[in-house]
């Protein structure tokens, strides 16, 4: 009654609607196996010294650090980090932590997001952001955020949109400040 060519067309559609049905990618194994592929190395409890003419400059800590070998390499910092930075004499002149930090090697170029916190250790002067750049390739202001922050000196608490700063956080501006702020009279 069937020829031998219906069974094979029949067969081959029941075969597609079994793959098409059974077929189904579940998202979080996708990327799952993505990140088992690429080049993933993991330290932990790490510390890294950074120096310059054989001087420490700055020493960054971290729980976790992924370094990722991927077409531009990076190093991902996803559980908190902390960065001490030293001046001439080896003294403590400012401390930066953040929960999280990415670290572009090609660019040199550090991205720091959630609760970013800069300390100027002698005057006191803390920034408080939620998005935080610092490019060592900026001589003088190596701390940069078009986001809000919050500036908090000895005498006021400082609003605004973006700011620049120089990595020992003595010299800072805000590229839009908010809010009302003291003048004092100079006479």
């Amino acid at each position: 009654m069937y020829s031998v060519l219906s069974y094979r067309i029949l067969l081959a559609a029941l075969l597609g609607c079994f793959f098409f049905i059974s077929c189904e990618n579940d998202e979080q194994e996708v990327d799952r196996v993505s990140k088992k592929m690429l080049g993933i190395e993991e330290a932990t409890n790490i510390r890294i010294n950074y120096t310059s003419g054989g001087k420490i400059k700055s020493v960054l800590t971290a729980p976790l650090m992924w370094h990722v070998q991927d077409t531009a390499s990076y190093f991902e910092f996803p559980n908190t980090l902390q960065a001490d930075f030293y001046n001439d004499s080896g003294k403590i002149e400012s401390v930066l932590t953040a929960r999280y930090g990415k670290y572009k090697e090609t660019q040199s170029l550090v991205f720091l997001r959630d609760s970013v916190k800069v300390i100027n250790i002698q005057k006191g002067d803390t920034l408080y952001c939620e998005e935080l750049n610092w490019d060592r390739q900026r001589k003088g202001m190596e701390f940069f955020t078009d986001k809000p922050v919050k500036i908090r000196t000895k005498t006021q608490v400082l609003n605004g949109i973006g700011m620049e700063a120089s990595q020992d956080f003595n010299a800072w501006h805000i590229l839009e400040p908010k809010g009302t702020v003291e003048v004092r009279d100079l006479n």
